[in-house]
């Protein structure tokens, strides 16, 4: 088994009320990121793991067979407030297929798992729509799923699903960064599909999901929490032409992820602007700079650590940049970024 992404875990949204000038964490919004890790490493320690960190792989011989999986999480919250469930899909395909790509694994098939407390034709079909294009977006085959409805267990509705992948066994990436080597990062569409607990708790203080967007490119709050996911699979044969040694999907943990690249000191000086949202959530929810960076991507969805002669090469071949390099730790793994040290 891998370790899986700190993501957004279910809470009482009955709790007490914060002030406004309140700071905000994740913890206090109802997702403590470190007993979440500790519950995952008991988990780990009862069934054992699996070779690979973002995805499962299986010996098949020549191949490796890679399995992942993992949910929309609270976004889902967001969309029953819309009445859209258009976009959830993908963010299901993308969050499974970006830990394969990670890995250095070609996603090749997707089953879904789509539980109800009631059925409902039209929230399934914008389920299924969404499901059908980021499976195109991901160029890999939707092969079924399973619908349950449970009332007793579920409210609303929650969506999972599991991505199989293959790979050479020299084709996945080595998964260990150098020092020396170079940062390429890539922009993120948005908020992706984790921290949403926060970042909804720190939106709703002062605003309804329905409320006008306070700054361009959405219609209303909400929509700009729901921009789905970015699929990264286009970045799988640049990355392995070019000797990418390992990649990290910026996920739940935030830029904190880059620490499973390694033991090393990770400085990171040309990340990519945040969205307006982050800086929305960030404001709403008086939320500290090291909070937003070890939850949200901020910006930048998925980076690789590659020899620093090929950087500039594989940046200019898709749409990512340089943005760091890897050095020598004194001591444990670590990031700086921005001013900050995570």
């Amino acid at each position: 088994m891998t370790e899986g992404d700190a993501g957004d875990i279910g809470r009482d949204d009955t709790s007490e009320e914060s002030t406004e000038d309140d700071e905000l964490t994740y913890a206090d919004a109802g997702v403590d990121i470190d007993a979440s890790e500790a519950a995952t490493a008991a988990l780990i320690g009862a069934v054992g793991e699996s070779e690979g960190d973002y995805a499962g792989l299986l010996d098949i011989g020549d191949r490796y067979l890679a399995l992942a999986t993992d949910g929309v999480g609270t976004k889902l919250l967001v969309a029953e407030a819309l009445g859209d469930y258009s976009t959830v899909g993908i963010d299901c395909i993308a969050m499974n297929v970006n830990d394969l790509v990670a890995a250095g694994v070609r996603p090749v098939a997707f089953v879904d798992y789509l539980a109800v407390d009631e059925p409902d034709e039209r929230f399934a079909k914008q389920v299924g729509d969404g499901l059908a294009r980021g499976a195109e977006l991901a160029d890999m085959e939707l092969v079924g799923g399973e619908t349950a409805v449970m009332p007793e267990v579920i409210r609303g509705l929650d969506l999972a699903g599991t991505c199989a992948g293959l790979a050479a066994k020299d084709a996945v990436f080595e998964g260990e960064a150098q020092p020396g080597d170079a940062l390429v990062g890539w922009r993120s569409s948005g908020i992706h599909s984790n921290g949403l607990t926060l970042a909804r708790e720190a939106a709703t203080r002062n605003h309804a999901y329905t409320d006008a967007c306070p700054f361009d490119g959405y219609d209303s709050v909400g929509a700009a929490l729901l921009e789905p996911t970015r699929i990264y699979t286009d970045l799988l044969d640049p990355m392995r032409e070019h000797g990418v040694r390992a990649a990290a999907h910026v996920t739940g943990g935030g830029w904190t992820n880059l620490e499973r690249l390694g033991d090393h000191r990770y400085v990171v000086e040309d990340a990519f602007d945040p969205h307006s949202v982050f800086e929305f959530v960030q404001s709403e929810g008086n939320v500290s700079d090291e909070e937003m960076h070890r939850t949200f991507n901020m910006g930048t969805g998925f980076v690789a650590a590659v020899d620093s002669e090929a950087a500039e090469s594989l940046a200019a071949e898709t749409d990512g940049r340089v943005i760091g390099r890897v050095e020598t730790a004194d001591g444990a793994a670590s990031v700086a970024i921005r001013g900050l040290e995570l």
